[in-house]
């Protein structure tokens, strides 16, 4: 009897430590950034002056943040009585389906104190529960109780900075990441929630350092080098901003964000005929892609071809009717093609939909 209450009491312990693991794939919720290119600056202008403005809108698919790197088991097992030592659940003619990491994602912390697990563990677990729910205020208070009962627990230190990134508190993630990366500098995926974190704050080449110390670490890190593309653009580095597309185009070709935001570098850098294509690859993987189809229509405008600018500007509203650009866009072939009364009816809708 004895005997099986220990078995079953080492499982458990196994399970948590799997639990924990399996913790940190989740992720702070991603961010849609939105990039707007223009061949000309956008001026309010009565309606009968309104400018001919090509603008060409840079998705992406959510700033990237995620945990691609994988922690060391060794350090969270010793945290539970060093009694695991390995992943494996030995089988001794207990069921142990119910506490499989699989099925195990809710662990009674009252259970965990009558087994004498440490308050940061349980505090820790806590959070990671009121983080699941959507109660961000709880998750926070009890990480913090974990790290005040031991200031080395990295994991509260990254979850709690997730979770201020989460409520847009981007100076308290950067302190909580900072720590983190002072405790392991070697863990490419906190410079990457870093440089995410220093984004959000505006902070755009102190992010990119911190993409680029990510993708050092690890060369094949889909999501810095994104977040990387993305602030590589929004600085105007578009060549660099192109290299890092080609990488990640290389890992990930059927990624349609990527396609566009490459489609709108070229076209900023005046090569319409690139953009083109690679709008076109973009809405091949996507064919309900507004954003791409927008921005093919403004380069297809820039080339002089309206008819073709007009039918994907057409496409561009019938997937998405309050695409505000769309309108202005094809106000601007329409007036272009002479068809005046239409262009104002698309000018006056796209003003509609701005809330002007």
């Amino acid at each position: 009897m004895i005997h099986n209450f220990f078995a079953v009491r080492f499982i458990l312990i196994l399970a948590l430590c799997s639990v924990i693991i399996a913790c940190k794939g989740k992720e702070p919720p991603p961010e849609v950034i939105v990039e707007t290119v223009t061949s000309e600056p956008v001026i309010e202008q009565e309606e009968k002056e309104e400018p001919v403005v090509i603008t060409s809108v840079e998705e992406s698919g959510g700033v990237q943040v995620s945990y691609q790197v994988q922690r060391p088991l060794s350090d969270l097992r010793s945290a539970l009585s060093g009694a695991a030592k390995s992943g494996r659940l030995p089988a001794f003619g207990v069921n142990v389906r119910e506490i499989d990491p699989v099925n195990y994602e809710n662990p009674d912390l009252d259970t965990l104190r009558q087994m004498g697990a440490e308050q940061y563990l349980i505090s820790f677990l806590a959070g990671e529960q009121f983080y699941r729910s959507g109660d961000y205020n709880k998750a926070i208070s009890e990480y913090s109780i974990s790290i005040n009962s031991n200031d080395k627990f990295i994991e509260a230190l990254i979850s709690r900075g997730n979770t201020f990134l989460k409520r847009g508190e981007y100076g308290r993630a950067i302190d909580d990441y900072t720590r983190s990366i002072k405790l392991d500098g070697s863990r490419a995926e906190l410079y990457n929630y870093r440089g995410y974190a220093r984004d959000g704050r505006g902070e755009t080449k102190l992010a990119i350092e911190d993409y680029s110390r990510a993708i050092a670490l690890n060369g094949n890190y889909t999501d810095a080098l994104i977040n990387r593309s993305h602030a590589l653009y929004e600085t105007g580095e578009y060549d660099r901003a192109i290299e890092d597309c080609n990488r990640i185009i290389r890992l990930e070709p059927g990624n349609a964000y990527i396609w566009n935001r490459r489609g709108s570098a070229w076209y900023r850098k005046g090569d319409d005929d690139r953009a083109i294509k690679d709008f076109s690859e973009a809405i091949k993987i996507r064919s309900d892609y507004a954003v791409a189809w927008h921005n093919r229509g403004n380069a297809w405008y820039n080339k002089g071809e309206y008819d073709k600018a007009l039918a994907d500007l057409n496409r561009t509203i019938s997937i998405n009717p309050s695409f505000a650009n769309a309108y202005t866009s094809r106000g601007n072939v329409l007036k272009l093609l002479g068809r005046q009364e239409s262009a104002a009816a698309d000018f006056t809708e796209a003003r509609r939909l701005e809330g002007h």
